[in-house]
């Protein structure tokens, strides 16, 4: 299968959204594919070009799209000179899902599953039950994660399946809801270090004659948000992040493969205000609209009962140049959350009556009520190809 036309697009239409790829080379069916060589049962391998191995490693870079890593050679040597023998030789990426971002795109590593079914499908959501706004990636206010993610983890189905079953990561995330409901299964191990963390994470691996191994390395992406994906800071983590794969790749144990992959690519939006759009201080934009959720290249727009339409009108008239805006309906339909038939029904509502995702360099902030997040260098969230497409880079023992 081909890649999408990623830069080949036409905004305004929806038709030109380059989809995630649900189903054959997405994060969400990473595991499943693990696993069903694995001998899982209920699984089965949706990214075909992944040969079996009876030990599989997963870390994922927080952060560090494809197109990033591409950009950067000399900073990752190691990732770099993996590239084209991954993927079955292929060396093509895989894609995020939408919105490309961490919390829906840990559901959907951890649970096999698109947004559409895991119901993480934004960084803010609305809850249905209770109308307010659900940060998933703080889990604040709290909800109940059994009730919010319902199925089980493919860690939790693998463990349950007689996979040795392990997350290596720092201490701080052992008892997070997101942890509970989207990486869950077997055991968990904390370490502080980036060091510690490649040595137990080869530890675990060889801990059984069957292993599933998650790691995790969150800084590549904290220092792009702060201080943007080409700055000295980010590219010294990057360095560093390329250090810690090789460090893990000399250790691994025979029959094992170590997949590098992330939960999305960033890029850095400019500080003026025709790509940084104030919703605190737009009028148009505010008329009808009851919450704001989402985040700056990714909103859910949740519109006072009966203006749906006149919201969506309004969005498209003001931002249909740089923006794909859709109601919640025809994204769906379109196939943003997931494939068709993938949405849940305790899901439906947590999407917003309008959805808009950036096509050019350009934000919608909320300098009121989102100051922290509206201050951010670099952001992401929406289907371009910086943002959509992450590695999956492959090395075997």
């Amino acid at each position: 299968m081909s890649l999408p036309a990623w830069d080949d697009v036409q905004p305004l239409s929806l038709d030109s959204a380059p989809l995630p790829e649900y189903g054959a080379g997405s994060l969400a069916d990473l595991l499943p594919t693990l696993v069903s060589h694995q001998g899982v049962e209920g699984f089965t391998p949706l990214i075909q070009e992944l040969a079996p191995a009876d030990r599989n490693c997963v870390f994922l870079i927080d952060g560090l799209g494809w197109e990033q890593l591409r950009a950067h050679p000399a900073e990752a040597p190691f990732l770099t000179s993996l590239i084209d023998s991954s993927r079955g030789g292929t060396g093509r990426p895989i894609t995020a899902g939408f919105p490309a971002t961490t919390a829906t795109s840990l559901a959907s590593v951890g649970t096999g599953l698109p947004p559409a079914s895991h119901g993480l499908p934004g960084y803010t959501v609305r809850n249905p039950a209770t109308g307010e706004l659900m940060n998933q990636l703080r889990w604040n206010p709290w909800t109940d994660p059994r009730k919010w993610q319902p199925y089980p983890t493919v860690f939790q189905q693998a463990h349950a399946a007689g996979v040795h079953t392990a997350q290596v990561s720092s201490p701080t995330f052992e008892r997070t809801p997101l942890t509970k409901i989207a990486l869950s299964g077997g055991s968990f191990r904390g370490k502080l270090s980036g060091e510690d963390r490649m040595d137990l994470a080869a530890e675990q691996l060889g801990a059984g004659d069957r292993s599933l191994v998650y790691t995790y390395y969150a800084e590549v992406d904290g220092k792009g948000h702060r201080f943007g994906v080409d700055s000295d800071a980010w590219r010294g983590q990057l360095m560093y992040v390329d250090r810690l794969v090789q460090r893990l790749a000399e250790q691994l144990p025979p029959r094992s493969a170590l997949y590098v992959t992330a939960d999305h690519g960033m890029l850095d939006i400019p500080f003026d205000e025709q790509s940084r759009i104030d919703f605190d201080e737009d009028w148009e934009l505010r008329a009808g609209v009851a919450l704001l959720g989402g985040e700056g290249r990714a909103r859910h727009v949740y519109a006072v009962p009966g203006a749906e339409n006149d919201v969506l009108t309004v969005w498209r008239e003001v931002l249909g140049e740089q923006f794909w805006v859709a109601g919640r309906d025809e994204a769906i339909a379109a196939g943003w959350f997931g494939p068709p038939g993938a949405m849940d029904e305790r899901v439906y509502g947590r999407i917003g009556d309008v959805i808009a995702a950036a096509h050019d360099d350009v934000a919608i902030i909320a300098t009121e009520k989102e100051p922290k997040e509206s201050a951010l260098v670099g952001m992401h969230g929406s289907m371009t190809a910086v943002e959509q497409l992450v590695p999956l880079i492959e090395v075997r023992s």
